[in-house]
């Protein structure tokens, strides 16, 4: 196990009815701008809950945030924060309400331009605004770690960044809120949180048996709760051990002390940038081919989550290997994720302009060895067609 540091401030308040306590965690005094994505959070009546629970407290609302928030859009919240004094952001919704709301809480107070969060990664955020976040979509886990995701639509560049100054200071987590979800929002949700422990777990050996068997472990309840999640919305604990486990995938807990990868990530934020996928599409169709490309460096950590995820017992490690990738790419088939570039319309005449793009944002020596270059890039891409 490698040393670290682990700091994570977000006090998590969870269960039925927990927006109610919006009232003591947000500050009496402050002036509160509820950011939110679609008409959703008007309709199911979960804004009318939060905008009730703040009480008496200056509320604002900005609504529009994309699934894949974008500068732009967010650059009209910041203009409205700076316009009303707002000194308190609540995120309500999902990953992307609430990595915008990070944005947006840093860029507020930035003194120099706004778009070098993204292309510093957020090297140069030095404070901003207090925020927290009422959680709808479990899938992200920004609502307990410090990073976010910003797509420059004029640009076609999805670029994240990371910073302490952007951790919520609490989030809450209600899994009745997950029950009106449209079924394609929570079988993304799924495989984003699997693709997530993944990243941080599927790598090479690092003697950090507690963080392999947590990793496992949730790794495990997603494909125990997987389908359960689309079979039977409204089934309280099952909605709530997805929406934990997708918390715990990404607080960085799992991570601390052991390499990560995050090359799949990367590829599949050029994806969306230049094609509008989902998330979790982009990641279904590059996990699998890249797992396959980079099989021989991840030959002996593929063995043990093939094991030990997928009780897979018979043939050699190689069989073993591609066994456990196999049965990865027909989990999400069966979440309904597709994972061939070609059941997205994309072919062989989209590839180069992604890896142009990759390169253009310097993601030229991806993964847990650097390794992952333009080339074996452009072979996953290849394998996934």
């Amino acid at each position: 196990m490698n040393s670290f540091d682990f700091y994570n401030p977000t006090h998590i308040a969870f269960g039925e009815g927990k927006i109610a306590d919006l009232d003591k965690l947000v500050p009496a005094e402050a002036r509160v701008l509820v950011l939110f994505g679609g008409e959703s959070a008007r309709r199911t009546g979960t804004l009318d809950e939060v905008t009730t629970a703040l009480g008496e407290r200056q509320v604002t609302l900005f609504g529009g945030i994309e699934p894949n928030p974008s500068f732009e859009t967010l650059m009209e919240a910041v203009t409205q924060v700076r316009e009303q004094r707002v000194d308190y952001l609540l995120a309500v919704g999902g990953g992307s309400v609430i990595d915008g709301t990070k944005f947006v809480a840093a860029a507020s107070v930035l003194e120099g331009d706004e778009w070098e969060i993204l292309t510093q990664g957020g090297r140069n955020i030095e404070r901003a605004l207090p925020f927290g976040s009422v959680l709808t979509l479990p899938a992200t886990g920004s609502e307990m770690n410090k990073g976010a995701v910003v797509t420059r639509k004029s640009l076609k560049a999805k670029l994240p960044f990371h910073s302490n100054h952007v951790f919520p200071a609490f989030s809450i987590l209600d899994p009745t809120k997950t029950y009106t979800l449209p079924l394609r929002q929570v079988g993304n949700g799924v495989v984003d949180a699997f693709v997530h422990v993944v990243e941080q777990y599927l790598t090479y050996p690092a003697q950090a048996p507690v963080q392999d068997r947590f990793a496992e472990g949730l790794l495990q309840t997603l494909v125990e709760i997987g389908p359960q999640t689309l079979a039977e919305p409204e089934n309280y604990q099952v909605r709530a051990s997805m929406m934990w486990t997708a918390t715990l995938a990404l607080n960085g807990l799992i991570g601390s002390g052991v390499p990560q990868d995050w090359a799949t990530h990367m590829l599949g934020h050029e994806l969306t940038a230049l094609h509008n996928l989902d998330h979790a599409q982009t990641l279904a169709i590059v996990l699998p081919a890249m797992l396959r490309e980079r099989k021989a460096a991840k030959l002996d950590k593929l063995v043990q989550y093939g094991e030990r995820v997928w009780n897979i017992r018979d043939g050699s490690a190689e069989d073993k290997a591609e066994a456990a990738i196999a049965k990865t790419e027909a989990f999400f088939e069966s979440l309904g994720v597709k994972t061939r570039l070609s059941d997205y319309d994309l072919g062989e005449q989209h590839i180069e302009p992604l890896i142009a793009s990759l390169e253009s944002h310097g993601m030229v020596k991806l993964g847990e060895h650097g390794d992952v270059t333009p080339e074996v890039c452009r072979r996953v891409l290849q394998a996934s067609l």
